[in-house]
């Protein structure tokens, strides 16, 4: 079975880790979610056809038909995937949508020192990218 999704995410950021491992745990072996760690020794960001930078400034997906797709809707999918899609469905309302976006985007930007990485981090492998259109 292929998956719906490919959930592409940073092993080494303790929140996302938890979320991968939840979400493995819901998926139940049932291969609908597929996980790429993009900060493991020997990834390729470029197969993606993204800079590392990019990849890490971010949360993405890979859909079956190659499609890349970021930021909250890559939750949206994975978690329809295992079956939790009405706990994310209010993020699509015309009124949460841009603010749930907001919300990640800033998370995104800050997702370091939040985690308590921001001095760990010393790598362009782990490094955020800002992003000109993250505003």
């Amino acid at each position: 079975m292929n998956p719906e999704i490919t959930f592409l995410h940073d092993g080494e950021c303790p929140l996302c880790a938890r979320e991968v491992a939840m979400l493995r745990r819901l998926d139940r072996g049932r291969g609908r979610l597929a996980f790429d760690d993009i900060a493991a020794p020997g990834f390729d960001a470029s197969r993606y056809g993204r800079s590392q930078a990019e990849l890490m400034a971010r949360i993405h997906g890979v859909l079956p038909d190659g499609t890349l797709i970021e930021g909250v809707e890559v939750f949206r999918r994975a978690y329809a995937a295992v079956g939790l899609g009405w706990l994310v469905a209010p993020t699509r309302w015309p009124l949460l949508r841009p603010l749930a976006d907001a919300a990640y985007r800033w998370f995104a930007r800050n997702r370091l020192r939040l985690t308590g990485r921001n001095e760990v981090c010393t790598t362009d492998r782990c490094a955020v990218q800002a992003d000109a259109n993250s505003g």
